[in-house]
């Protein structure tokens, strides 16, 4: 299985995915920051997961995840959504390296939490990142709370 995460970030899902995914599945970690990689592949070598690898790219620009398409069976995109400038290009290039059938798991923020996380005119809503996915032309499996204070969505990309 090959798994993305896109603004990875310090790569908590990368890493979670990389135990699950196991020695012939492979976790890609995408982040415009070179420097937060170089702390992700680190942290997976201590961990001796050699199946990550970190994608020095930019999820807003046709194919700046540097992935081929249809090349993941699932992809995570958390926390990253309400940084993002260009939403409808990012969500496309996710439904560019995306598997037909492949899922989709959106993380965000549910609101401002006075200092905690985004500013009140960068929180996504629930309802406005399914909006901006399902217009892609993902469609909506389920959501869930994500703890006391995000929102999570399962898409799937059609057959």
């Amino acid at each position: 299985m090959k798994v993305g995460e896109f603004g990875a970030g310090s790569g908590h899902y990368a890493l979670a995915a990389a135990h699950i995914v196991g020695h012939s599945g492979k976790v890609y970690a995408i982040d415009i920051q070179e420097d937060v990689l170089k702390h992700l592949k680190d942290s997976a070598y201590r961990q001796h997961l050699r199946n990550v690898d970190t994608v020095w790219g930019n999820i807003e620009k046709p194919g700046g995840t540097k992935l081929r398409e249809n090349a993941l069976d699932a992809a995570v995109i958390s926390n990253t959504l309400f940084q993002v400038e260009d939403k409808k290009a990012a969500i496309t290039e996710i439904d560019r390296v995306l598997k037909p059938g492949g899922k989709l798991l959106v993380i965000d923020w549910a609101g401002s939490y006075g200092g905690i996380g985004p500013t009140p005119d960068h929180v996504i809503s629930e309802h406005a990142a399914e909006r901006m996915f399902i217009d892609v032309g993902f469609h909506k499996v389920k959501d869930f709370r994500a703890g006391a204070h995000h929102y999570a969505i399962v898409f799937e990309k059609p057959s």
